[in-house]
């Protein structure tokens, strides 16, 4: 393994409907998703540039993919430059902010929040 790797290259959201969980994602972040179907799975894709090493993932709708606010690792989301920035629009798309902006030493600021499909999330800013 090449040790100047990312840890984390793809991660996928569980959605029970992808149309509200885009909107929500797009509210927040004030990105473009892009829809795929894909292997009897529904898709939308965060934006990524190709070959850039960064990691990437997307919204997930299947059988196999269920949202929960209790169980399953925590995805933090970069909201870099300043968390409040992304936090402000949660509850407004939809969401529900569970722990507010709170401080990680050295290492920035961090939140959790559920996302219109009830999935427990953090978001992470250097600020």
């Amino acid at each position: 393994m090449d040790a100047t790797a990312n840890s984390l290259n793809w991660f996928e959201i569980p959605a029970t409907d992808i149309k509200r969980a885009k909107k929500f994602y797009q509210a927040i972040f004030k990105i473009k998703m892009e829809e795929m179907e894909m292997m009897g799975m529904q898709m939308a894709f965060f934006p990524w540039a190709p070959g850039n090493g960064k990691a990437t993932g997307g919204l997930v709708k299947s059988k196999m993919h269920k949202p929960s606010k209790t169980t399953g690792p925590v995805i933090y989301l970069n909201a870099n430059p300043d968390l409040n920035t992304v936090l402000k629009r949660i509850e407004k798309a939809g969401g529900t902010v569970t722990m507010p902006k709170t401080p990680v030493g050295d290492f920035g600021q961090m939140a959790f929040f559920f996302d219109t499909e009830g999935n427990r999330m953090a978001l992470h800013s250097n600020k």
